[in-house]
């Protein structure tokens, strides 16, 4: 890419091109000239110039999921594949980690939005009553939106899946395709059973962080809980965040699985491509193709095998009820023609949280934009790969138990994600508007802090009991799905969240955070100010305002047994009812996982490979 063309790119982007902490042009430019311009093995992928009539398989969409599934399908020399991918590819501030918030509300970004509670029961704190749900309209998918925090679930959580009547997802069985897509750059952990090295994945720590990180750990430890490595043995404690990254750089689904093969002539890559329907001859249930728009012109392309919907969790059941698989009541409203009668849409379930928990520090030690808006960060960035723009934000993880956990200790039901920084900490440029935060909440509560130092724990319920819906607005393709959580539907959401904040506030007042002078911003939530400070009716009050999820949709195509009435999928991802159609990616989870799903749907994409290799029996 051209220079001109990088800043071309940049006029595209919200908020704006010259503002991501006034280093954007410098940032492009440079990273361009020195990197994307010499002789770079990853350098942009090339779409397809002319799309065949027909493949082997055809794969509805390039995220996290169907980045890897392409990969290792196009192994098989004699299979076609066709990767259909409604965005374009990366670009140069994608592959910033300091920058992965200016992404969302982007031309990367779907910039879906939650549709408002019927009860007044969340995300009361933004405007309209609707928390945006940032999803990557990008190849490489929301890879490339992400923090990069790699996490793999709890061990439970996949026997579990096993006990619920899917053989071959319990936790034995899924390992070794954690193992084998990694390429672990630690070495204390890459020598150790549970990690890796080689794989396509590079994981790492990020080459930066500040003084609050190891705080962090030594606060955790005060609290009785170990510093460990929580992607093995157990995952109960504490530890420094583990990224999807090379070197200082994003390492997406698409720079991992893609790059490495984008010139193997069987793999054709579609950019800008959106699916509005899988073809299906209704008579044999069976899927034939599909029917997407590119530069405005319709196209249809037949498949020999199969049909992979690796859309997300949001965009795969809006595709299979347009096009006929779904719930039949719901298919009827809209004047669907029913093919198979499946719950699609439902089990949506997601990590929800307290958005906002801010503590205060006395000494200069946090990641503000301000300390950072330097010449020398930039250039330590653009020469190096080094400095603070190598930071993903997300500098510590901990997964604790509250009194509500399982009595083992071994299944926490807390996730803490520490950041340095707060709502405050870009002076109210950007994180207050992909939080979609009402000014008066902002300019009430974290305009007075703009100079001070600050931190936070984002607390994340692991295991909802709660769950919701993605249904059809309309029969238009192009119409966004209305996205409905239905968080905090039980109350035990809410005790267990409750008592997740009480060990955060319990942590800020451990020696280690005293010796920065930490103590809990006080400033009480518009909405909630009747309430005493800080008690239980405070936070809940509190949780259904500044309603906080990472966003980590799951669920919505279930994966489970026939008798199961609520799976729509088998335990080898193929649609019940319809024959040569399969779900790969986060849809499928029958239970979400504990802890950040982009690892566990990489994972998914892994076995499932490994399961169409074997079902037409070249494995």
């Amino acid at each position: 890419m051209e220079a001109a063309g990088a800043l071309a790119t940049l006029s595209s982007f919200a908020p704006s091109p010259i503002t991501v902490l006034g280093l954007i042009p410098l940032l492009a430019l440079g990273i361009t000239y020195f990197r994307y311009q010499q002789f770079d093995p990853e350098s942009q992928i090339t779409e397809v110039n002319a799309v065949w009539p027909i493949y082997d398989f055809i794969i509805v969409g390039g995220g996290s999921a169907g980045a890897v599934v392409a990969s290792r399908l196009s192994e098989i020399g004699n299979w076609t594949v066709l990767l259909l991918e409604a965005g374009q590819d990366e670009n140069e501030i994608s592959d910033i980690p300091a920058l992965a918030g200016y992404t969302q509300l982007s031309e990367m970004d779907w910039q879906f939005q939650t549709t408002p509670s019927g009860n007044r029961s969340y995300c009361l704190a933004m405007n309209g009553d609707r928390c945006n749900w940032p999803r990557g309209k990008v190849l490489g998918g929301s890879s490339v939106l992400n923090a990069m925090v790699y996490v793999r679930g709890n061990k439970n959580d996949y026997d579990l899946w096993e006990a619920l009547g899917n053989p071959g997802w319990g936790y034995d069985q899924v390992l070794p395709y954690f193992l084998k897509s990694e390429d672990n750059r630690n070495p204390y952990l890459v020598n150790t059973p549970y990690h890796s090295a080689g794989g396509y994945l590079t994981v790492q720590e990020a080459p930066w962080r500040t003084p609050l990180a190891i705080t962090f750990l030594r606060g955790g430890m005060e609290l009785g809980y170990e510093n460990r490595d929580i992607n093995g043995e157990k995952q109960t404690g504490f530890m420094l965040t583990q990224a999807t990254m090379r070197r200082g750089s994003r390492c997406s689904t698409a720079k991992a699985f893609l790059r490495p093969v984008r010139q193997r002539s069987n793999l054709h890559i579609a950019l800008g491509a959106q699916v509005t329907k899988i073809l299906i001859n209704k008579n044999k249930k069976q899927a034939y193709g599909v029917e997407f728009m590119k530069n405005g012109a319709k196209y249809k392309v037949r498949i020999k095998r199969e049909v992979i919907m690796s859309a997300g969790a949001i965009q795969t059941p809006q595709l299979l009820m347009l096009s006929g698989i779904g719930p039949a009541d719901h298919l009827r409203f809209h004047e669907i023609p029913l093919v198979a009668n499946l719950k699609v849409g439902h089990n949506l379930q997601d990590h929800v949280g307290l958005g906002g928990l801010t503590f205060i520090v006395n000494k200069p030690v946090s990641f503000t934009k301000k300390r950072f808006q330097t010449f020398a960060v930039a250039m330590s960035y653009i020469l190096y790969e080094k400095g603070p723009m190598t930071n993903q934000g997300v500098e510590g993880l901990a997964f604790v138990n509250t009194k509500y956990a399982p009595p083992s200790g071994k299944w926490p039901d807390i996730q803490f994600h520490f950041a340095p920084s707060s709502v405050n900490s870009d002076g109210g440029e950007q994180i207050r508007r992909i939080l979609n935060l009402r000014d008066r909440v902002y300019n009430t509560v974290y305009k007075p802090l703009e100079d001070s130092e600050t931190w936070t724990i984002l607390p994340l319920l692991l295991r909802p009991k709660s769950s919701g819906w993605v249904k059809l607005r309309s029969k238009n393709p192009f119409e966004p799905p209305s996205i409905e959580p239905n968080y905090f539907a039980y109350k035990e959401d809410i005790k267990v969240l409750i008592e997740g904040i009480r060990i955060a506030m319990a942590l800020s007042n451990t020696t280690a955070f005293q010796r920065y002078g930490s103590r809990p911003h006080t400033i009480p939530m518009p909405g909630c100010q009747h309430h005493q400070l800080f008690s239980d009716e405070y936070w809940e009050c509190s949780l259904k305002h500044f309603t906080f999820t990472i966003y980590h949709p799951t669920g919505t195509c279930k994966m489970g047994p026939k008798h199961d009435q609520d799976a729509v999928v088998d335990p080898r991802l193929r649609v019940y009812g319809v024959s040569n159609l399969r779900v790969v990616d986060a849809s499928v989870m029958p239970t979400i996982i504990s802890g950040n799903p982009n690892a566990p749907v990489i994972m998914i994409a892994e076995k499932a490979s490994d399961m169409i290799k074997e079902d037409w029996q070249v494995l």
